[in-house]
């Protein structure tokens, strides 16, 4: 067996093993695409998983808005508590490290490795969600970076 297949399948079974479907889907569609040939779509996915990612996390987050869950009132009564103005601060820097972190992955991809290693084992072990290579990313490019 390659080793690559080798690493998904491992992954995979950490993510049973947690009980985190998201994980052992995404290594188990990554496996497929590994051993039946399809393999091609790699270099696509590698250059438009990303973004598609995030398209789908907004969609997500998004959808009680569209939904009517939450109205205009409700959105503006959260500039009047104080809590809500702490979650718009944290959420404008959350966005500010991801943005960063975008930035450094795709200026160091040797870094890449690593910040995967410690996704995967933060969503496998630690049920994290697979949103953690930007923020990551974001966070060592404070540490690293002058700019």
């Amino acid at each position: 067996m390659d080793t690559p297949a080798l690493i998904l399948l491992i992954l995979a079974g950490l993510g049973l093993l947690s009980g985190n479907s998201t994980v052992t889907i995404a290594m188990v569609i990554l496996l497929l695409l590994r051993v039946t040939q399809a393999h091609t779509l790699f270099p696509w996915i590698e250059k438009y998983g990303l973004t598609i990612g995030i398209i789908v996390l907004t969609i997500g987050v998004m959808a009680p808005i569209a939904s009517g869950k939450y109205d205009l009132a409700t959105l503006t009564a959260s500039f009047m508590n104080w809590k809500s103005l702490l979650a718009i601060a944290v959420g404008i820097f959350v966005s500010y490290l991801g943005g960063r972190g975008v930035g450094l992955m795709s200026t160091s991809p040797t870094i890449v490795a690593g910040l995967l290693v410690g996704t995967i084992i933060g969503v496998a072990l630690f049920r994290g969600v697979p949103v953690g290579p930007l923020i990551a990313a974001g966070i060592l490019s404070l540490f690293i970076s002058k700019g």
